[in-house]
């Protein structure tokens, strides 16, 4: 019988598979989902309805009895901040869905940066409200109708804290900007407690979510379910698990162990500004900073900033 070459065609097929396949085993295996026990723990709505851990992901509920929160473990002086989440869906008027951080201790006085998810009524968009709370003052409240619909699937939420700028994401694009100008503009005002916790939570809201507060939860419609993921923190610096009372070395611009307090964190690139200004301007629906009757024609000093 004659013998049979192998076409050199198919030679080259075979050893580039061999190498394909030898890289592949070179390679490092993809690091695993981080999971909720690894930096957060339950702060209520822990028993086994409302607040359920699915590893790599968790479902918060509200129903009649009790909604449900969790926070971290431990607080932090600046950092990059983020939470992957999909809101509950359907007709949620009343309902409000968070991811935030808040600074310790909870005196009153206290620092709080907001992601709130206002519930809405069937047919209408729901509204993403940011806060900033100074020193316990809140009324620094912008709302957006986003360009796609939260509850279908889900989106990255981003707060970015540091001695420069505090900057909100909704999936890479900025949604709110505040710089820190405190050194150089006497009565600004910018969130700088250094002990800030990451949390949370969905709440009954009826008070004053939806229209005002004028359509409250339909309870024949719970249970509401929120769903998260994304629970490393390895972009922020830890400064202990409770409250501090000194300013730690959070703000280090030169450390490389701290690389969301320079660079390219000092401030929005060009893109970025160019994206923020079209949030505001297509999907901004409430800006307190021009709501001079609010403040009697005097809003406040920030606003003439940002």
């Amino acid at each position: 019988m004659a013998s049979k070459v192998c076409p050199w065609w198919l030679l080259l097929v075979v050893l580039a598979a061999v190498a394909s396949f030898a890289r592949a085993a070179e390679a490092p295996a993809p690091a695993p989902a981080p999971a909720f026990d690894d930096n957060y723990k339950p702060q209520y709505g822990a028993d086994g309805h409302h607040l359920i851990n699915r590893g790599t992901e968790v479902d918060l509920i509200l129903d009649r009895s009790s909604g449900a929160g969790f926070r971290s473990k431990s607080a932090y002086g600046s950092g990059l901040f983020h939470m992957r989440m999909k809101i509950p869906s359907g007709y949620t008027a009343g309902v409000v869905t968070t991811f935030y951080l808040i600074s310790q201790p909870e005196d009153g006085g206290h620092d709080e940066i907001d992601f709130e998810f206002l519930g809405s009524k069937a047919g209408r968009p729901v509204t993403l409200q940011t806060n900033v709370i100074i020193d316990g003052q809140s009324f620094r409240e912008q709302r957006l109708h986003l360009w796609f619909d939260p509850a279908a699937d889900f989106h990255d939420y981003k707060i970015l804290w540091n001695a420069h700028q505090l900057v909100m994401f909704v999936d890479d694009t900025p949604v709110r900007v505040l710089r820190n100008l405190t050194a150089a503009v006497p009565g600004y005002r910018f969130p700088s407690k250094p002990a800030m916790l990451v949390r949370a939570s969905v709440w009954d809201g009826s008070a004053w979510a939806t229209d005002g507060g004028r359509v409250k939860v339909d309870w024949s419609k719970a249970p509401f379910a929120a769903a998260f993921r994304g629970f490393d923190i390895d972009a922020a610096c830890a400064v202990g698990g409770g409250a501090v009372t000194t300013t730690p070395p959070c703000y280090d611009d030169d450390s490389k162990a701290l690389w969301w307090n320079g660079g390219e964190y000092e401030a929005l690139s060009g893109a970025q500004r160019a994206a923020y200004e079209g949030v505001k301007r297509n999907s901004m629906v409430y800006d307190y900073c021009t709501d001079e009757l609010r403040f009697n024609n005097q809003v406040p000093i920030e606003c003439s900033y940002n």
